[in-house]
Formats: structure tokens, sequence, C-alpha cells
């Protein structure tokens, strides 16, 4: 208890402090608008800074996700990858059975072989026709000519015959009129009996070869209508040739055509064949991570069932959905610093590569209609795409995964 009362009285004796000088209020007061004005400075500079740069944390990391399908229908032999697990880009994933394939491969093979075949054989009569078209076309050339002179042979025969038929005629007028003379002689015994019997006698031969001369002469005109015959013959086969020459020749080498067409049929065949051997084994279209995998050995597999999906390591960018607001400055080309959350904000650079067309809403499944009810006005977000400039260097570990939450700071100024 004394010691309580001895300082309490000294709390209440204790000298009472001197007031302080103008001077040293004086210096109070300029330290303190000092300050004030240093973080008035401070603040007005942050807040100019800040418009320098806009960003969001309404973002992430994006990619081209590969959807690895069948491209034949098979039954799975072989499958080489497990969910998670890093492949490269054309490393074999699975393998499908590849006899039918290969069957069918032989098979077209074969059917090229006899097309190539069937085609060579095409092309060597193309020749071949051509020169029996030319053939043909001067052999009835010839024998028009030849029946020509035939005709002309045969009538000068002719005439040769009708002259004869006059020559034989006057001598059988002759010797006619002689047996008029020689019988009244012969009946006075002016002559001999035997005279006048040989004048008969000269008179009957002379008739007969008038008859002679007269089938010569038939004979002869029915060779001239034959030769004209064989002339017309000739001459409608030296029209046909001439005309059906060209049109053969066109039909061979239109069945050559052809037959190189069946050719190139026959090669699509086994392209074709080709493509669908090589399709029994599966490959990764690009590097990445395997997820969602549903193919195991045994399955059989249709065309474009989905097998497995690859999500990239590479080709990344950032879709950034950034307040309309926040797009008065922003363009094409400015710079980002991309800080990734998952990566303890490790920094990586881009640039802005699009602005979206429209906003987040407006493409959304089921789109605003602000025309019907009561209408509330708000800030709208417009997906913005960020490319990676330097992601080779920055993303060599490959720590980077699409769908990973950012943060970009674009520099607008």
């Amino acid at each position: 208890m004394p010691e309580q009362a001895e300082k309490k009285y000294e709390a209440n004796n204790a000298p009472e402090p001197e007031d302080e000088s103008p001077e040293k209020k004086s210096r109070r007061k300029l330290i303190i608008i000092a300050v004030v004005t240093l973080l008035a400075i401070g603040a007005a500079l942050f807040y100019w800074h800040s418009t320098f740069t806009e960003d969001t944390d309404d973002a992430q990391v994006d990619g081209d996700l590969y959807q690895v399908s069948s491209r034949i229908a098979g039954q799975v032999i072989k499958v080489y990858v497990e969910d998670n697990q890093e492949v490269k880009a054309g490393d074999l994933l699975a393998e499908i059975d590849p006899k039918d394939f290969q069957v069918a491969l032989e098979q077209a093979q074969a059917n090229l072989a006899s097309a190539e075949a069937a085609a060579i054989q095409a092309n060597v009569n193309v020749p071949i026709t051509s020169m029996t078209s030319r053939t043909s076309i001067s052999t009835t050339s010839s024998d028009v000519q030849g029946a020509q002179a035939a005709v002309a042979q045969s009538s000068k025969q002719v005439a040769a015959a009708n002259a004869r038929v006059e020559q034989a005629k006057a001598n059988s007028r002759k010797t006619d009129l002689d047996v008029e003379r020689y019988k009244p002689l012969v009946e006075k015994d002016v002559i001999s009996k035997q005279q006048y019997d040989a004048a008969i006698a000269a008179a009957a031969a002379n008739r007969a070869a008038v008859l002679e001369a007269e089938s010569t002469l038939i004979a002869q005109q029915e060779g001239v209508r034959q030769a004209q015959q064989k002339l017309a013959q000739a001459r409608s086969t030296a029209v046909e040739a001439s005309q059906n020459g060209p049109s053969q020749i066109k039909a061979q080498q239109a069945k050559a055509n052809a037959a190189l067409a069946d050719v190139k049929q026959a090669q699509a065949k086994v392209d074709q064949a080709k493509l669908n051997l090589s399709y029994s084994k599966i490959l990764a279209p690009t590097a990445g991570i395997v997820n969602k995998k549903n193919v195991n050995v045994g399955a059989n597999l249709s065309v474009g069932q989905d097998l497995l999906t690859i999500v990239p390591l590479t080709n990344l960018w950032v879709t950034a959905n950034f307040k309309e607001t926040q797009l008065e400055h922003m363009r094409d080309g400015q710079k980002v610093v991309i800080k990734v959350d998952a990566l303890g904000g490790r920094k990586f650079h881009g640039v802005v590569r699009q602005i979206g067309g429209a906003t987040g809403s407006r493409l959304s499944l089921f789109p605003p209609e602000n025309a019907t009810g009561n209408y509330v006005k708000v800030v709208q977000r417009i997906p913005v795409r960020i490319d990676f400039t330097n992601l080779d260097q920055e993303n060599g570990d490959h720590k980077l995964r699409p769908g990973y939450s950012v943060t970009p700071i674009v520099s607008v100024k």
C-alpha cells in the first residue's frame, strides 16, 4: 500500500510538459503535407499505370483435342497405350487384324495386272488395225482399177465379136448368092454338080459361122455385164473400206483408251487397298497425353468408332473472357504476360491474336432474349484468343495443359 500511495503522489506531482514551439509545429505540418502529397502522387501514378494493362481471371488454356477413331472395320489384335500415357506424333496406338486387307490388296493387284495386259493388247491392235485399214483401202482401189480394165477389155472383145458377126453374115450372104447363081448353071450343065455342091456346103458353113459369131458376141456381151458387176462391187467395197477404215481405227483406239481407263481404275483399287491395309495400324496424329481410352484387344471396331482422345502438349493458346469495358484499347498484336495458377504463377508470353465476334452469352446454346420481360443491364464478356509466342522454350517440360486457369495481362498502351 505505501508503494502505491507513493506512485500516485509522484504522478500527481509530475511536471507539466512544455508547449511546443511554432517552428516544431510548422515542421510537423510540412511533413504531414509532404506525406499526403506523396501518397496522392503514388495513388495517381498507380491508377495511371493501371490503365496500361488489362487483365482477367476468367481465362483458360485451350487446345485442339484429337479424337482418334478407326478408319476401317475390323478386330483389334494389339493395344499399345494406356490412359494418361504420353505419346509422340506417329507412335503406334493400336493394331487391327490386317489379314482381310492383305487379301484384298493381293486381289486388287491381280486385277491390275490383268487390266494392264488387256491394255497392252488393245494398244498393240491400234497400229495393226490402222495398217489393215490402209491395206484394205489400197487393195479395193486396185480392185476397182482392175475391174475397170476388165470392163474395157470386155467391151473391146464385144466390138471384135460384133465385127466377126458382120463378117460371117457377109460371107453367108455371098455364099447364099453363089448358090442361087450356081443353081441355073448346074441345071444347064454349065458347071459341074461338084461345084454346085461345094457352093451349097460353103453357104451352110458360113451360116453356121454366123451362128457361132453371134454366140460368141452374146458371150462377150455377158462378159461385159459380169465385168461391170465386178466393177460396181469393187467400187462399193472401196467406198466401204474408205468409210469404215477410219471408224475401225477410232473404235480400236477407243478400246485402247477404255483399257487404259480400266488400268487406272484397277490402280485406284490397289491404292485404296494399300490405304486400308495401312489403316490397320492406328498412329498418333500428334504428340500429347492419351485420355478416354475406349479400345481393348478383341474389340470389333466399326468405321468412325472413337478409340481414344489425345490432349496436345503443343499448339496451345489462351481463351480469355474480358469484360466489354476492357476492350476499348485492346488490339490484335498486343503483348501479353500469362500467369498460370497451376504452375505457381509461372509466367508465359503471348500476343493478342483475335477478338471474338460475339459475346459469350450470344454464343451460348440459349442466347438471352432482352426484348422480353424486365431488362437488367449486365456487363458482357468477349472471348479473346491469345497465342503463345515462345511456347517451345517456355513449355519445354510440357507442364502446360488445356483447361488450366490463367491470368493474362494485356499491355494495351
